[in-house]
């Protein structure tokens, strides 16, 4: 029995120490919850309603409970409250902000004089300028055949041959036929001179004179006819050989050595590429600018070159509403081939001295009525409205007629939003080149 109640009195004292330790928690912990509440009312903090003197104005209804709020909520909000009130502190000292961009030396372009040329797009095929289909003139064999696909020849040059045999004796018949009536001729004629002279002297009678004057006449009709038949023998055997009429390049050959054909039949096809001609449309409303030799620049199989107008039609298409134009394209050492396709440019206006910008530096406003470009000027955007001309498209520069001058200093592309009196600071060019596209020189 006593040491059940020795355990008791134990525990009962265990129990009375842990009491007095969380008391004297609690009242170390309510000491420190009055020092910074006391702190909170004192400092000067974000939110927190000084101290006014009697008789001072009241305060703003916000701000009266800001002593109230701050002492309340200065534990949960104090940094976020220190930012804001370091963020507001800054707006107060600078002031409204200038808006700014910052380019690089390909962004701007300075301005200057170079050539630009308003074209009209034009297309179409490569086409021989001369393309014959030769065929026989005679019925005949062919004897020989001496070209082949692909192979040049100049003008003259015997491509086949007929057997002649029968040709050439018709020839040396009407050739002897010739020289007989000839000969009846001239002595017909001796007779008709003589009779006039003893006709004179009255030696022959009237009729006799006429008699020899007649045989003279019917002479020379006989050896007219000779002749004739002569020159038809000639050309037959020239028929016999079959030439080329121009210079160019066998595209086809269509007979063999052997061959028996009738007259008309086509034996090659010849075409001339040294000269090549290409035929395209424009549509109706360019026709009027387009004149005989007028430069076209074209590009066929990767290649670049350079045609004249030849011709252009006189009417226009009622299907497609287009003209034919037709562009002569010199080609001496054949590097282009028949029936190739083209792209090109018809060169109607050209200017070497004309005042250009980018096309990408060229905007319009909000009505799309006017052109301007943003111009740097005292390290600032300046709207510029300008006044263009010709539009190059191939080089990608636009005429300036009006609005600016050589040297100005203008926006290219699309570097950011852009606005009038924009601050502007140029990056990457110092003791270098800028200038855009074109290489010049740009400053602030």
């Amino acid at each position: 029995m006593p040491r059940i109640l020795r355990n008791t009195a134990l525990i009962s004292a265990a129990c009375c120490a842990l009491a007095a330790s969380a008391a004297a928690q609690d009242s170390a912990r309510g000491r420190g919850r009055g020092r910074k509440v006391a702190d909170s009312a004192s400092a000067p903090t974000q939110g927190a309603v000084p101290e006014t003197k009697a008789g001072a104005a009241p305060q703003d209804p916000s701000q009266r409970g800001g002593g109230r709020s701050g002492a309340r909520g200065s534990g949960r909000s104090g940094g976020r409250g220190g930012d804001a009130a370091a963020g507001a502190a800054q707006g107060g000292r600078g002031g409204p902000r200038t808006a700014s961009i910052v380019l690089g030396p390909t962004d701007t372009y300075k301005v200057g004089k170079g050539a630009v040329e308003a074209t009209l797009a034009i297309s179409g095929d490569l086409r021989a300028f001369e393309s014959a289909n030769i065929r026989t003139r005679i019925d005949g064999v062919i004897e020989k055949v001496f070209v082949r696909e692909g192979q040049p020849v100049a003008a003259g040059t015997v491509l086949a041959k007929y057997e002649s045999s029968e040709q050439d004796a018709s020839l040396r018949s009407a050739e002897a036929d010739v020289a007989a009536t000839k000969s009846d001729a001239e002595t017909a004629q001796w007779n008709a001179e003589q009779s006039k002279g003893l006709f004179k002297v009255g030696a022959i009678a009237e009729r006799d004179l006429r008699l020899t004057e007649q045989a003279a006449v019917a002479a020379k009709a006989r050896l007219a006819a000779a002749e004739a038949r002569q020159r038809t023998a000639t050309n037959t055997v020239r028929d016999t050989k079959v030439v080329a009429p121009f210079i160019g390049t066998i595209e086809k050959r269509l007979v063999q050595d052997g061959e028996n054909t009738s007259r008309g039949t086509q034996l090659f096809t010849m075409v001339r590429t040294t000269i090549l001609e290409l035929t395209g449309s424009l549509p109706a409303r360019s026709a009027d600018d387009v004149k005989p030799g007028q430069v076209v620049r074209f590009t066929a199989d990767g290649r670049a070159f350079t045609g004249r107008v030849s011709r252009v039609s006189p009417t226009i298409d009622p299907a497609t509403r287009s003209v034919a134009v037709y562009v002569t394209v010199p080609n001496p050492r054949g590097v282009l081939k028949g029936n190739t396709f083209a792209t090109g440019q018809v060169v109607t206006t050209a200017i070497s001295d004309a005042l250009v910008v980018p096309a990408t530096a060229i905007r319009a406003n909000v009505d799309g009525t006017r052109s301007f470009v943003y111009k740097i000027q005292g390290g600032e955007l300046v709207m510029a409205f300008v006044r263009t001309g010709i539009s190059d498209e191939s080089r990608g520069m636009v005429q300036i007629v009006e609005g600016l001058q050589e040297q100005d200093q203008v926006v290219v592309g699309s570097p950011g939003t852009l606005g009038p009196t924009m601050k502007v600071t140029i990056i990457g060019n110092e003791g270098g080149r800028g200038g855009g596209r074109r290489g010049q020189k740009s400053t602030p």
